[in-house]
């Protein structure tokens, strides 16, 4: 598939679905095998301290729940201080991976034509990009303050009418494409990090509301997707465990907190998937929208084609 290429609404669609269809396979096998290891790390730590919680909260009942959290927490306090910073960076590093994959993926898509790249291949534009990837880390950060004050005063304001609440998938999708674009064109290596943002933001008032209007009911899809599975698989678990107990038998308190952890395991490791792909897709449709944007701008495939045609003359 051809990312260089003018797109209108309907086609920014279209071709992330068609993107996925032809290089689906091969974009989520690296993306997993990259960012495995951190994503692995993360499900184990939470799943420890979901049992903590659902240990403690069922091992408390008939005392002072309260009490029997806060005696255990104070007795173990620096182990759960160390395990949270270990899950913070780890966060963190997994986080910046994967933010920073679907640009690098795409810069490597480009380069070799199609999806003739290995994941030794990712990894070396990832090390070659480590300064620029922090750089825009932290000016983000900076200009994001300005933005977040804007963007929350903007979504108070859309929350008073029911129009407006439907509107905030907009606000989310126009930030994140903003960002998604600069960290894009940060990385082809021919702008600073400030003209960067500049620049993305040229490329969004472009074709604006096609653009955020596209990447914020990607948003807007994600999440109901996201949520009705959830909520789905958390019934279907509730009636499971409801259903074992027998009519007029208190059940155990520790029986009822093992199938409570089980349940919550298996609904966080669902959400924590289904999150990291859907997240991966949402970002594909920013960079299919950011390449249509930036070949209406610079006509980058068109110049191409012309300069092929004048070679074979």
């Amino acid at each position: 598939m051809q990312l260089y290429k003018s797109r209108g609404f309907g086609e920014y669609f279209q071709d992330t679905f068609a993107f996925l269809k032809q290089n689906g396979k091969h974009l989520f096998k690296h993306f997993f095998i990259i960012n495995g290891i951190f994503l692995l790390i993360l499900m184990v730590m939470t799943y420890f301290f979901s049992k903590f919680y659902t240990d403690i909260v069922f091992s408390s009942f008939g005392i002072n729940s309260t009490s029997v959290v806060e005696d255990y927490l104070n007795e173990n306090a620096v182990l759960f201080i160390s395990l949270f910073f270990i899950f913070l960076i780890v966060a963190l590093i997994s986080a910046t991976i994967s933010y920073a994959f679907i640009p690098i993926y795409l810069k490597l898509y480009i380069k070799h034509n199609g999806k003739h790249f290995t994941t030794t291949d990712i990894i070396t534009i990832y090390k070659a990009n480590v300064g620029k990837i922090l750089i825009f880390l932290v000016c983000g950060l900076l200009i994001g303050i300005p933005i977040i004050l804007f963007v929350g005063l903007l979504a108070f304001i859309l929350t008073i009418t029911i129009i407006g609440i439907l509107a905030l998938p907009l606000l989310i999708g126009g930030v994140s494409l903003y960002y998604q674009g600069t960290l894009m064109e940060y990385l082809e290596n021919k702008k600073g990090i400030w003209e960067s943002f500049g620049y993305s933001w040229k490329l969004m008032s472009s074709k604006f509301w096609a653009a955020v209007a596209c990447v914020g009911l990607f948003y807007l899809m994600s999440y109901l997707a996201q949520n009705t599975i959830t909520i789905i698989v958390y019934v279907l678990e509730m009636i499971n465990i409801f259903t074992d107990i027998e009519p007029g038998i208190t059940p155990d308190p520790q029986e009822l907190g093992k199938s409570m952890t089980i349940m919550m395991l298996i609904i966080f490791l669902l959400t924590f998937l289904l999150s990291s792909i859907l997240n991966l897709i949402l970002q594909l449709n920013q960079g299919i929208v950011f390449y249509s944007l930036k070949e209406d701008n610079e006509n980058i495939n068109t110049k191409s084609d012309i300069d092929l045609i004048g070679s074979g003359e």
